[in-house]
């Protein structure tokens, strides 16, 4: 039973390798093609926003730009973005760069100004507005966008095509304990969380950098 277990995890992760990462590069590209495509054909609301007293606003620096501005950089960033992710194209860096745009509209838009302990913040995890704010929604893309910056675009991907165009091996496995792996990933966590909370991504960016003191330099 045992080996027929193992047989069958194998299968189902070397598949895995080619569904699932298209399975999310195909759904997170609807929406935010959906979403840059709307800005696209209509009129800049960014102006008219009616910000609520729980509402943080843009956060800096994109709170001294013009609107005009945001508007046409979240406009183009989310179409072209999206459609480097439905071609699988220097996938981590879309990701990364949709991380920025949907915590910077997290923080304008879906999270409290103000919240006293955890409870509190809680009540804003909701899809409608109640007062506390709505972050439920973009929470879940930020979630569905850190698989594809650490994994990457996956087997069917044109990262992979061109990985093999230059006749590279894909990397298959972490290697054990490094440090520099563990610098990027609460670089990365640092990245996404200090839209909404400077303190938290100064927390994850200072735990970054006492790992980088850990990191063997090697000639």
């Amino acid at each position: 039973m045992l080996n027929i277990y193992d047989a069958t995890t194998l299968r189902l992760r070397a598949v895995g390798e080619y569904v699932w990462p298209l399975a999310l590069r195909l759904i997170l590209f609807w929406e935010f093609w959906e979403a840059g495509s709307k800005k696209w054909r209509g009129e800049n609301w960014f102006g008219d926003i009616p910000w609520a007293d729980w509402q943080k606003g843009f956060p800096w620096p994109f709170d001294v730009l013009p609107i005009g501005l945001n508007w046409t950089l979240a406009t183009w960033a989310e179409m072209l973005f999206a459609l480097a992710l439905l071609l699988g194209l220097f996938t981590r860096f879309a990701a990364i760069s949709l991380i920025v745009i949907t915590m910077v509209a997290t923080a304008a838009v879906h999270w409290p100004a103000e919240w006293s302990d955890l409870s509190g913040l809680w009540e804003g995890y909701v899809i409608t507005s109640k007062g506390a704010g709505n972050f439920k929604l973009p929470l879940l893309f930020l979630i569905m966008l850190l698989p594809l910056v650490f994994h990457g675009g996956g087997r069917l991907s044109l990262d992979q095509a061109l990985l093999r165009l230059r006749q590279r091996n894909h990397p298959r496995d972490a290697l054990p304990g490094d440090a520099l792996g563990v610098v990027l990933a609460l670089g990365i966590l640092g990245l996404s969380a200090v839209w909404v909370e400077p303190a938290w991504g100064a927390a994850f960016f200072l735990a970054a950098g006492v790992a980088a003191t850990r990191i063997r330099v090697t000639r």
